[in-house]
């Protein structure tokens, strides 16, 4: 009780922690992700953004060779090896295989963000966005820092991979609870999206937006590149798709797969010149 006998006001529900994280509050927290997100993004002046994802597993070049010389050396003189030592020199050599990746990716990045910083617009057009973690992630923020751009970076909290990595921009950094309101997120702004050589993570990004392209719930044209030739055609087999009638052949249009920085970032630029800013015959 208080000096005058009256009882202390009660917490106001919005300040109720405990409501705020209870089950009954989740549509109050999905609104936030929402609503604070979109606050954000107009606060920064951000227009539309290119979506760069793959593997959060892939490593710079650097660190892939630097891992493979030590697990070598660990198992050097050996006449047989253990499960856990085969294991770890088959990640190995993987990761050395993957590495060309992330280079690919930082360098794309890189490109992408000096060609929007070129454009006479005076918002933020293009920016590069990412899911803000290690791998192809890191290297799609990494690129746009070296280009002296901002990039994007949409978090998720995970159990493992926590944390943003440290080339995301500091006032576009973002990490959600819910996936769906993230994956929202990653669409609603979007003006290309590139897939790198990645997981299940990868393929749910990449298929849940070929659906909403082939269903039509997005009327945006949206290009999506496949980067990678080599791992596309053999994870997925989109003429097994079309031998068994489960997509049509005009789907297969919905995507191009390309091999190169130098022809995914001519492709991209040329898309959005002709489809967003209304010219054909400008710089690349």
């Amino acid at each position: 009780m208080t000096e005058n006998n009256q009882t202390p006001w009660p917490p106001k529900a919005y300040k109720n922690q405990e409501f705020l994280n209870s089950p009954a509050a989740r549509q109050i927290r999905i609104l936030c992700e929402i609503e604070e997100t979109k606050q954000r993004f107009k606060q920064e002046n951000i227009e539309d953004t290119l979506v760069m994802f793959g593997s959060a597993r892939t490593l710079p070049i650097t660190d892939a060779l630097e891992n493979l010389a030590k697990v070598e050396q660990s198992i050097s003189g050996k006449d047989k090896l253990n499960d856990e030592e085969e294991a770890s020199l088959a990640k190995a050599h993987a990761d050395v295989k993957n590495a060309p990746y992330y280079e690919a990716a930082r360098e794309l990045s890189k490109s992408l963000t000096e060609w929007s910083m070129s454009l006479p617009d005076k918002k933020r057009r293009f920016i590069v966005c990412s899911g803000g973690g290690p791998g192809i992630m890191e290297a799609a923020n990494r690129g746009a820092r070296e280009a002296g751009g901002a990039s994007i970076g949409l978090g998720i909290s995970l159990p493992f991979e926590q944390g943003l990595n440290k080339y995301v921009t500091h006032d576009l950094q973002f990490e959600f609870h819910y996936f769906f309101v993230r994956k929202y997120w990653f669409v609603y702004l979007a003006k290309a999206l590139i897939a790198f050589p990645g997981g299940f993570g990868t393929m749910d990004e990449l298929f849940e937006t070929l659906t909403l392209i082939q269903t039509k719930k997005l009327e945006k044209k949206l290009p999506i590149i496949l980067y990678g030739a080599d791992f596309w055609n053999k994870i997925l087999n989109f003429d097994a798709f079309l031998e068994f009638g489960v997509i049509s052949p005009k789907d297969v249009d919905l995507f191009k797969v390309v091999d190169s920085v130098q022809e995914a970032h001519d492709y991209i630029v040329n898309f959005l010149n002709m489809e967003y800013l209304n010219y054909s015959n400008s710089p690349k």
